[in-house]
Order: structure tokens, then C-alpha cells, then sequence
């Protein structure tokens, strides 16, 4: 028995023993197990986490692609009211908000360093930032320096542009390749909060199965379910994160709305400036008039003074010198005459010798003048009413109008193509313009010529205006002719199209009156000649002038001074006769000339003939658009006497042993 129990013992203790292997075998295994699932658990957790941190780098991008998006819109909206009030201040903000749109991209870009293909989009959102930039940096420097219009025209240029919108599509790409990632990571999100929700079941499932009262095993579960709700207040933050983006979206469209509002406002107050600068120039036209009288009455006073002085001179020499220099003076004075009325016609207030005259019937009795002013490669195609009706107007002033319209028809043409002239009777039943309802008459005369760009087709009429180059024409034609047509109880109207062809149409009201007799109008006489002592003799003068009668009064004053002058009308022909003749002296030179201005010519003899001296003769000092280069050089106002000739002459000449450019601008005057 006693062998039995000893037998017994050694089999429970081996029983025992197996028993406790076993169990630390299974505590081993589930140690291992614990340890495992807490492994994978903490694995899962972290993933999660780094896959929640995607979604809010993720988030960030976003919301700096829509603040980048809303700051270039202010900048916009900024540069549009400098461009308009030219305001410093505004010219600040804009740069301000400019700058931190490029700061935001840089921010964008430190955000997306490690995502190539985003990099790439960085680096197109960057180049067409630039463009951008470019294009309104070149409005806003306009509109510092208040050039012209200002930054007004390149501000609507850089509004059309196509970097604008590639600009908010590159904003856009980026931001969609960013909301596909999101929504990768908001589904990986989801994967590793199930595996961490599974993996805790299984802890917990393991925990009751080695004892709910496993001290390590119950604090590990209860660190797990606290991770677990963090992860989940942490997914509310998120969540709330959204709808607070959201919110700023709806807030950023609001912003928007209001922007287009203020642009719309803004749109309201550029027509108010450009109203304001249709004034502007109109008081540009004023001035325009005034220079341009100014310089045509020089010019021709400079002839009358002249040829008057020049004739005293000759008084008792041969007559006929005494008579071609007062011929020359008497035409001077009747070029001023015609000016003067042409000046009057535009004012209304030139006197007319009205008629009743039927337009229809005037128009035929030219048709042999047209068709010698025009030429014989211009066709004129004619079209009268069946019944003519009668206006009263004067009838030269009527002919000469319809002849300058043809004369300009034939040179918006080169001298080839089709006029037509239609007088037409027509019947206004409710005022248009100036015109009152009632019947007229209208005159249109049509050519197939190059046509007025519609910016150009609002200043026809002003005086001295002309689309034409300098020196083939006076701006005082269409003026003329408006003038004339409004003191006449009737209007201008003028339609045209680039390369298609302009018409310009006279309306004058019918009339059933009778033709009375008008009276002569009377002519201005010369002044009373006045002699002068004669100049001192000398040097060889070139002298460059484009009107012949200025220049033979100019040359036949310094003949009689005792010079030998040698006229010229242009400055190309200047250049070959100083090459040819390096005997020359002096250069006396008008500043305003066709091809070539006299600044333009004196900058070429300067530098090719430093030795040869220069006088500047103008009646505009500004009209070149050059007056800074006549600084330095002597200058002679028209109209001068030959005295004042002299004087400079000779003040010129006697700097020219010096070799050097006078320091400061002189003036002789009569």
C-alpha cells in the first residue's frame, strides 16, 4: 500500500508538473498572444493616426489652394480700382495683397515637397503666377506713371488674357488631387479603425478566457478602449474640422458675391471716369485748336512781315521786286483769310450768301470738276431723287464741302477705287442729333477705302485733327464742312468700317424760299511797308523750310542782309547739300516738318557737323512733340522781321570761333 501511495505521489506530482508546463506553457502562449494582439492593436492605432494626420495635411492643402485662389482674387479687384483712381494707397494694397499670394504658394509648396506629381503642378501654378504678375505689373506701372489712359487699356488686355484662368485651373487640379487622396485616406482611415476595433474584440474575447481578473491584461484593455475613444473625439475634431471648412467655403462664395458686386460697382464708376476723360479730351481738342492756329498764323505772318519788310527795302529799287514781295505778303494775308473763315465755318459764325439751290442739280454741274480732281482710276457712281428738292445755303460753301469729301474719299483710296455721291430726299419723323423732324436733304458721298478705326471716328470734326501724315493735310476740311452744315440749320454725320470704306453724309433742311442777291465780301488790305537798315555780310546759311512761301521770304531777307543762303524743303535734302557743300556755316531750320522734324535733323548734323551752327525757326515751340531738344540751341519766334533776322544771325555766328553748343536757349523776337 505504502508502495502504492508512493507510487501515487510521484504521478500527481508528474501530473502536477505536466499540468503546470502546460500552464506555463499556455501562459507563455498567451503572454505571447497578449502581447501580439497589444502589438497589432498599437500597430493599427498608429496607422490610423498617421492615416488621420493625411487627412488633415490633406485638409490644409485644400484650404490653401481656396485661400491662394481668394487672394489673387483681391489682388485683382485691388489692381482694377488703382488702375481707375490711381490712388498710391491702393497701389500699396494690391502689391501687399500680390505678395502674399506668392507667399501662399510658397507655403503650398513646403506642404507638397515630398508628392513629385504635386510638385510638378507647384512648379505650372508658380510659372503662370509670374505671367500674371507680368501682365498686372504692367497696368499698375502705367497707372503710377498716369501715361495716357493710364492702366486702364492693359488692365482689359491682362482681364482677356488666358493665364487667369489656367492660373485658377492649376488651383483646381491641385485641389482635386488632393480631394482624390483624401478620399484614399479617409478609406484606409476606415480599414485601420476596423482592424483596431477587431483587434480589441479579440483582446477583450482573450482576456475573459484567461480571466477577467488578469491585473496587466484588464490595464492594457482599458489603455486600449481609452486610445479608442481618442481616436474617436479625435475623429469628431476631424469632423468637425470639415464643417468648419465647409463653412469657410460657403463664406469664400459669399466673398466672391460680394467681389462681383464690387466689380459691377466699379464697372458703374469707369464709365463715370471714361465720361470724365471723353472731357478731358475734349479740352485737348481746345488746346490742339489753339496750337494749330498758332503755328499756321506764324507761318503765314512770318510771310506777310517779310515780304512787307523786304518790299520797304526795295522801295526804291526795281519795281518789280517791290511787287513780287508784296504779291508774296498779299497771298500770306489771303492764306490767313481763308484760315480765318475756315476757323469761322467750324464756329458757326462765318457769314454765308444763302440760296435756294437744289443740291441734286449742283452735284451734276461738278461732276466734270470730280472727275478732274479725283483722276481717271476713281469711278463715280451718282444717284439723284426724281423730284429735287431745294435747301437754302450758301452754294460755294456747299461745292467746296462736296469737293473736299470727294478730294478725302480719293485719298483713303491711294487714288483707286469707287466714290459714290447720292443726294437723297428724306423725311425725319422725330429729332436726330441736332436736326429737328422735318424734311432734308441729304448729300452722302461713299468711298471703298481703308475706313477710320472706331477711336478715331469720334474726333473727325475736331479742328486740326486729320488721320492723314503730316503735311498732306490741315485737319480743318471735315471741321470745315461741320461748321458749315450746322450753321445751316442741318448736321454731319460720318459711318465707317475698317477696310470696308467711310461715308459721310450733309443733311440741310428743305427749303421753298427764293434765291435773293447777296453782297460781296470784303478783303483785308496789306499794312504800310517799313524799311530797315541792312544786316552785315557773310556766311553761307542752309535754309531748311518746308513752306515755300516761308522759305523765299527767309532767303530773299537773308540775301539782303548780305548772306548767302541756300534753301532746301525737307531734311533728307538738308543732309546731301551740307555733305556736298562743306562751306557751310550756319543751319537755320523750321522744328516742324513732314519725314523728317528739324530736332530730328539737327541730332544728324550734330553729330556728322559739330562745326556748323544751328538756329531753330518755329511759330509753336511744342509742336514737334521735342520741344526739351531746342534747349541749348538759339531760337527765332515767327513771325521776325529782317532785322530780328539779323540779330540772330549774327549772334549765332559770332559763337562759332568757340566750337561749342550755346549753354542756354535764346530767343529774337520782333
Amino acid at each position: 500500500m505504502a508502495d502504492d501511495v508512493l507510487d501515487a505521489e510521484p504521478e500527481q506530482s508528474s501530473g502536477s508538473s505536466w499540468r503546470r508546463g502546460w500552464a506555463g506553457a499556455g501562459a507563455i502562449l498567451a503572454t505571447l498572444l497578449l502581447v501580439g494582439l497589444i502589438a497589432m492593436v498599437a500597430f493599427s492605432n498608429r496607422a490610423r493616426d498617421e492615416a488621420l494626420a493625411w487627412e488633415r495635411h490633406t485638409y490644409d492643402v485644400m484650404l490653401l489652394t481656396r485661400t491662394v485662389d481668394g487672394q489673387i482674387a483681391r489682388a485683382e479687384s485691388t489692381l482694377a480700382r488703382f488702375v481707375l483712381d490711381e490712388d498710391p494707397q491702393t497701389g500699396r494694397l494690391y502689391y501687399s495683397q500680390w505678395r502674399s499670394a506668392g507667399y501662399q504658394i510658397a507655403q503650398l509648396r513646403r506642404l507638397l515637397r515630398k508628392d513629385a506629381d504635386q510638385t510638378r503642378r507647384i512648379d505650372g501654378l508658380q510659372r503662370q503666377f509670374d505671367e500674371r504678375g507680368r501682365e498686372f505689373a504692367a497696368a499698375a506701372t502705367s497707372a503710377v506713371a498716369k501715361r495716357e489712359s493710364g492702366g486702364v487699356p492693359l488692365f482689359y488686355q491682362a482681364g482677356l488674357s488666358e493665364s487667369g484662368p489656367a492660373l485658377r485651373k492649376s488651383l483646381d487640379g491641385i485641389a482635386a488631387a488632393e480631394r482624390e487622396k483624401l478620399r484614399e485616406r479617409m478609406a484606409e482611415t476606415r480599414r485601420f479603425d476596423e482592424r483596431a476595433d477587431k483587434y480589441t474584440n479579440w483582446l477583450g474575447w482573450f482576456g475573459v478566457l484567461i480571466g477577467l481578473g488578469a491585473i496587466v491584461l484588464g490595464l492594457v484593455a482599458y489603455r486600449l478602449i481609452t486610445e479608442r475613444v481618442i481616436a474617436r473625439e479625435e475623429a469628431e475634431s476631424e469632423a468637425s474640422r470639415a464643417a468648419a471648412l465647409d463653412q469657410a467655403v460657403q463664406d469664400r462664395t459669399r466673398e466672391l458675391r460680394e467681389a462681383n458686386e464690387r466689380l459691377r460697382t466699379e464697372a458703374a464708376e469707369r464709365e463715370a471716369a471714361e465720361a470724365q476723360l471723353r472731357q478731358v479730351q475734349k479740352m485737348e481738342a481746345v488746346g490742339q485748336l489753339t496750337g494749330g492756329i498758332a503755328h499756321d498764323f506764324n507761318n503765314m505772318l512770318a510771310v506777310i512781315v517779310g515780304g512787307l519788310d523786304l518790299a520797304r527795302r526795295k522801295l526804291r529799287g526795281p519795281k518789280k521786286e517791290v511787287e513780287f514781295h508784296l504779291d508774296n505778303a498779299m497771298e500770306g494775308a489771303t492764306r490767313a483769310a481763308a484760315l480765318t473763315r475756315r476757323l469761322l465755318a467750324f464756329a458757326r459764325s462765318e457769314a454765308l450768301l444763302p440760296q435756294a439751290i437744289a443740291p441734286a442739280e449742283l452735284v451734276q454741274g461738278m461732276l466734270e470738276l470730280i472727275d478732274r480732281a479725283l483722276g481717271e482710276r476713281i469711278t463715280v457712281q451718282t444717284r439723284f431723287p426724281p423730284e429735287p428738292w431745294q435747301v437754302w445755303a450758301d452754294g460755294n460753301q456747299l461745292e467746296n464741302a462736296i469737293l473736299n469729301l470727294c478730294v478725302n474719299a480719293r485719298d483713303a483710296m491711294d487714288g483707286e477705287g469707287e466714290v459714290g455721291i447720292t443726294v437723297h430726299n428724306v423725311t425725319l419723323s422725330r429729332r436726330q442729333g441736332e436736326m429737328e423732324a422735318g424734311e432734308y436733304v441729304r448729300i452722302s458721298i461713299a468711298d471703298t477705302g481703308s475706313g477710320i478705326s472706331p477711336e478715331l471716328l469720334d474726333r473727325v470734326f475736331e479742328p486740326f485733327f486729320t488721320t492723314k501724315p503730316v503735311g498732306k493735310g490741315t485737319g480743318l476740311g471735315l471741321s470745315q464742312i461741320f461748321g458749315f452744315a450746322r450753321q445751316s440749320g442741318g448736321d454731319v454725320t460720318i459711318e465707317s468700317a475698317l477696310d470696308v470704306g467711310t461715308t459721310v453724309s450733309i443733311y440741310l433742311p428743305r427749303s421753298l424760299r427764293t434765291s435773293d442777291a447777296g453782297a460781296d465780301r470784303p478783303i483785308d488790305r496789306p499794312a504800310q511797308q517799313r524799311g530797315l537798315e541792312s544786316a552785315s555780310a557773310g556766311a553761307t546759311i542752309l535754309v531748311v523750310e518746308d513752306d515755300p512761301r516761308v522759305s523765299r521770304s527767309t532767303v530773299g531777307s537773308l540775301d539782303e542782309l548780305g548772306y548767302h543762303p541756300i534753301p532746301c524743303a525737307s531734311g533728307r535734302e538738308a543732309l546731301r547739300i551740307l555733305e556736298a557743300m562743306p562751306e557751310i556755316e550756319l543751319v537755320i531750320t523750321d522744328v516742324m516738318m513732314p519725314e523728317m522734324t528739324g530736332p530730328e535733323l539737327i541730332r544728324i548734323v550734330a553729330d556728322r557737323y559739330p562745326e556748323v551752327s544751328v538756329l531753330f525757326v518755329t511759330g509753336f515751340v511744342g509742336e514737334a512733340g521735342e520741344a526739351e531738344e531746342l534747349t541749348g540751341y538759339d531760337l527765332l519766334r515767327k513771325p521776325f522781321t529782317v532785322s530780328a533776322l539779323a540779330d540772330a544771325v549774327e549772334k549765332v555766328l559770332s559763337r562759332r570761333v568757340s566750337e561749342s553748343r550755346p549753354a542756354s536757349t535764346s530767343e529774337a523776337a520782333e
